[in-house]
């Protein structure tokens, strides 16, 4: 388990459900990756690149909800600027990433 935190400091994570709308290949990342571009309603649409070559194919992740923290600072990956942070659950060397168990609107926040 890692340091405790308090409540205040998780609410300050920002953490949104979001719309897979693009996946590119992402050939200048260190360690295979992908661009995703996501739609998060209100919000606009967010890109970010994610280690999950693995076990998610390009044409699988289309349309697919994530959660995601919208509020980081931008992040230059490469030649890349990173917007937004999926979240996941770490299996090993795998990610396997979390989702709203029925559909919902984009942007909606987690808590």
């Amino acid at each position: 388990m890692k340091e405790t935190i308090t409540f205040e400091d998780f609410t300050k994570v920002d953490l949104r459900i979001g719309t897979i709308l693009e996946v590119h290949d992402f050939p200048e990342a260190r360690n295979p990756a992908y661009q995703i571009h996501i739609d998060f309603g209100d919000l606009g649409i967010k890109k970010t690149s994610a280690q999950i070559t693995t076990l998610y194919d390009k044409k699988d992740l289309i349309n697919r909800q994530i959660v995601a923290v919208v509020n980081f600072p931008k992040k230059q990956i490469a030649k890349f600027m990173s917007e937004c942070l999926i979240v996941g659950a770490v299996n090993g060397k795998d990610v396997i990433l979390l989702n709203p168990e029925n559909k919902v609107k984009n942007g909606t926040p987690v808590s």
